[in-house]
C-alpha cells in the first residue's frame, strides 16, 4: 500500500459534538450514516478504544479515523506500519498470546493465518465489488489497487507511449530512465498470469535487458521521481499513488497496458478482538460511503459501486484492458520473490 515506515502510535480523539451525537443517535444521523447500527453502537460504546492496524499513511488515516470518532464518540489508536512490520507484530503478538488490535487494514491480510481473523458480515458491504468479498467473510476490500505503467507528462508525449508491454520492451532509448519498485510481484504475477509463465518470463528477461530498468524503494517515491523528471517512466505502479501525485499538480499520468494486476486493500476484524463490537462497526464504516468518499481525495479508487473516482472515469478506463485479480499464498509469494530476484535484480 504504502512504503515501510516506523510503526507509529498515534489517538484520534472525540470532540464533545461527535460524543454527544453518537450517545443521542437520532433518526436523521442514522439516515445520513447507514453504517452505524444503533445497536452495535450501544455495545461498542461499553467498551475502550478502537486499536486499528493500518498500512495507510497517517496523513489520511488520522483524519479518516477522526470521522468515525466524531460519529460515534470512540476513541481510536491508530499504529501504522507497512503490511510486512504490522504481519510481523500480529505474529508475535499471537505466540505471546497478547491479542492488541481490533482491525487490520492492509493488502495482505488475506495471507494472514485464517483462525486469526474473525468471520463477519457487514452490512456495507453488499454495495462493493462482488470481487472485494472474501468467500470466507474474513475480509473485504475497502480500495481497490490497479497498477499500472506511468509517465512523465512534460517529457514524453502521449502519442509516443507503448501500447504493450512487448512494444516497451523494444524502447531502447529509454535504457536507465524506467523505475519499478524492488518488491514488485503483483507485477510479475499478472504478467505471467496473462502470457503464461514462460512467455511472461521471456518478456520480463527482454525489459530488464533492453531498458535496465532502476529498482526503487517505495512506490509514492517512485511516483514523485517520476513527476520530478528523475525517471521518464514507471514500468509499474499503484494508480492511486499516481493520481495521489497528479492531484497535487505533478506532472505524471497512469496508461494501462494489458495486463493490469488487481487487488484490495482489505479491512479485517481480529477473532481475538479486545473490542469486538467496536471492530464491527469500524469494519462497516470502512466500507460505507463516508470511507470511501474521503478516500478518493486522495486518489485512491473505491470498491463502491456508487462512489466515482477522482478524477471520473478512472476505473473505466482502466477496465478497458484486460485486469487479472492477482492475490496470492504466503508460499506462491516466497516463489515470485525468488523469480522476481533472478530476472531483475540478477543482472
Amino acid at each position: 500500500m504504502n512504503a515501510p515506515t516506523n510503526i507509529s502510535r498515534r489517538g484520534v480523539t472525540a470532540g464533545l459534538a461527535g460524543f454527544a451525537l453518537a450517545r443521542a443517535l437520532p433518526a436523521q444521523a442514522q439516515a445520513d450514516r447507514p453504517w452505524l447500527d444503533a445497536k452495535l453502537l450501544a455495545a461498542a460504546k461499553k467498551e475502550g478504544p478502537l486499536t486499528v492496524y493500518s498500512s495507510t499513511n497517517e496523513q489520511e488515516g488520522l483524519p479518516l479515523f477522526k470521522i468515525f470518532t466524531d460519529a460515534t464518540g470512540i476513541n481510536v489508536n491508530y499504529i501504522r506500519g507497512n503490511d510486512a512490520s504490522l504481519s510481523s507484530r500480529i505474529a508475535i503478538e499471537t505466540r505471546a498470546k497478547q491479542p492488541s488490535f481490533d482491525i487490520a487494514h492492509m493488502s495482505n491480510a488475506h495471507k494472514m493465518p485464517q483462525q486469526l481473523l474473525a468471520q463477519f458480515d457487514p452490512s456495507e458491504a453488499k454495495a462493493i465489488n462482488p470481487l472485494a468479498r472474501d468467500p470466507n467473510r474474513r475480509w473485504y476490500g475497502v480500495y481497490t489497487i490497479y497498477t499500472t505503467p506511468a509517465y512523465n507528462t512534460k517529457l514524453i508525449s502521449k502519442a509516443d507511449l507503448p501500447k504493450s508491454f512487448e512494444e516497451f520492451a523494444k524502447r531502447t532509448e529509454w535504457a536507465g530512465k524506467v523505475a519499478i519498485d524492488f518488491t514488485d510481484i503483483e507485477w510479475l504475477r499478472g504478467i505471467t498470469q496473462f502470457y503464461g509463465e514462460q512467455r511472461g518470463a521471456a518478456l520480463i528477461r527482454e525489459i530488464a535487458a533492453n531498458l535496465k530498468p532502476v529498482l526503487t524503494d517505495g512506490r509514492l517515491a517512485m511516483a514523485r521521481s517520476v513527476a520530478a523528471g528523475e525517471y521518464l517512466f514507471a514500468l509499474n505502479n499503484f494508480v492511486n499513488l499516481i493520481l495521489n501525485v497528479k492531484l497535487k499538480g505533478g506532472a505524471i499520468d497512469f496508461f494501462p497496458l494489458d495486463p493490469v494486476p488487481l487487488y484490495f486493500a482489505q479491512v479485517a476484524v481480529s477473532a481475538n478482538a479486545p473490542n469486538p463490537n467496536a471492530a464491527r462497526l469500524a469494519a462497516n464504516f470502512m466500507l460505507s460511503r463516508d470511507c470511501q468518499v474521503f478516500y478518493t481525495k486522495f486518489g485512491r479508487l473505491p470498491t463502491r459501486g456508487d462512489v466515482e473516482t477522482n478524477p471520473p472515469g478512472i476505473i473505466k478506463e482502466i477496465e478497458t484492458r484486460k485486469v487479472v485479480r492477482t492475490q496470492f499464498s504466503q508460499e506462491e509469494e516466497k516463489r515470485l520473490r525468488q523469480m522476481f530476484e533472478a530476472l531483475l535484480r540478477k543482472r
